[in-house]
C-alpha cells in the first residue's frame, strides 16, 4: 500500500444506538470522516460489529437469546442492514464500500491470509472503504467469548496499520472504573506494555457488546506487535476521527 492505512473499529452498542436500531445520523457523521481522512492520503479499513443487535430487532428479540445459532441467524439478518446503511451513506460521497466477513482462523491461515491480503489490497488501490466483520454464521469465538476488537487487531497486523482507532460508547481507559467511581480519571496516553494498563481495564462487557473495556486494551496490546499505535474513544466525540488526524489527544492512546 502507498499510502498510510488506518484501521477503524466501531462497537455495537454506537452502531445501534443502544440497541435501538442503526444509527444512520451518526454513521454518516463517521462516513465523512472517513472520506476526509483517504483526501489526506489515509486508507482506511473498517471492522464493524452490530450485526447481532440490529439483527436482534429486525426480529423482534427484546433479550439477547444464549442459543448459539439463534446469534447466529441474527447475525445473519442485521448484516443486511449494516451492509445497506455503508452502501448508502458512503455511496453519498461517490465512495465503493465492500462487505468482507473473517474468522480470525482465516488470518492465521497462510494461504487464506495471502488471499485476503491481496483482496484488501487492491480494494484500497481502487479507493474502496471494506467494512470487516466477524464471519457469525461459520465462526462462534465473537460470540461466545470475545468481540470484534480481537478480529481489528489481527487486520491492523497483517495490513502493518499505523493506526487502530477503536471507537465505543466509552471515553477511554481510566484509572479506576468511572461507573462506580466519579473521580475515575481518564488515562490519556500510556505504554501498552504498561501492567497498569491491563489492571485497570477490568474484564466486564456492556449489556450489547462482548468484550468490554478489557477486550479493547488486549487488542491494543496486539496491535502493538506490528508497531500500531492504539487509539480507544468515545465514538461519538465530535469529528473524532479527523481530530486524531491533526493530533488532537482524544480518548486514551496506547503506544509502543
Amino acid at each position: 500500500m502507498k499510502n498510510k492505512c488506518w484501521v477503524v473499529k466501531i462497537g455495537s452498542a454506537l452502531l445501534t444506538n443502544n440497541g435501538k436500531g442503526i444509527d444512520k445520523g451518526l454513521i454518516s457523521q463517521w462516513v465523512e470522516q472517513i472520506v476526509e481522512l483517504q483526501s489526506s492520503q489515509i486508507d482506511v479499513v473498517l471492522v464493524s460489529s452490530g450485526s447481532i443487535v440490529e439483527g436482534m430487532k429486525r426480529l423482534g428479540w427484546k433479550d439477547k437469546p444464549s442459543d448459539i445459532h439463534k446469534l447466529q441467524a441474527a447475525a445473519a439478518v442485521g448484516q443486511m442492514g449494516l451492509v445497506q446503511a455503508y452502501e448508502y451513506l458512503f455511496a453519498k460521497h461517490n465512495v465503493q464500500t465492500a462487505q468482507v466477513l473473517l474468522t480470525r482462523d482465516n488470518l492465521l491461515n497462510s494461504k487464506h491470509f495471502d488471499n485476503i491480503s491481496a483482496t484488501l489490497a487492491n480494494l484500497l488501490e481502487f479507493g474502496a472503504v471494506p467494512v470487516i466483520n466477524e464471519n457469525d454464521t461459520v465462526a462462534t469465538e465473537e460470540i461466545k467469548f470475545g468481540d470484534n476488537d480481537t478480529l481489528a487487531a489481527l487486520v491492523a497486523n497483517f495490513l502493518g496499520a499505523e493506526k487502530l482507532i477503536i471507537l465505543t460508547d466509552q471515553h477511554g481507559v481510566f484509572d479506576d472504573d468511572p461507573r462506580n467511581n466519579t473521580e475515575a480519571n481518564l488515562i490519556k496516553k500510556i505504554h501498552f506494555n504498561d501492567d497498569k494498563l491491563e489492571r485497570v481495564a477490568g474484564k466486564t462487557a456492556g449489556n450489547l457488546g462482548s468484550g468490554g473495556m478489557y477486550s479493547k486494551v488486549m487488542a491494543a496490546k496486539q496491535a502493538a506487535e506490528s508497531q500500531t499505535i492504539s487509539n480507544i474513544a468515545w465514538g461519538r466525540e465530535k469529528e473524532v476521527l479527523t481530530r486524531i488526524y491533526k493530533g488532537e489527544s482524544i480518548g486514551t492512546l496506547i503506544h509502543c
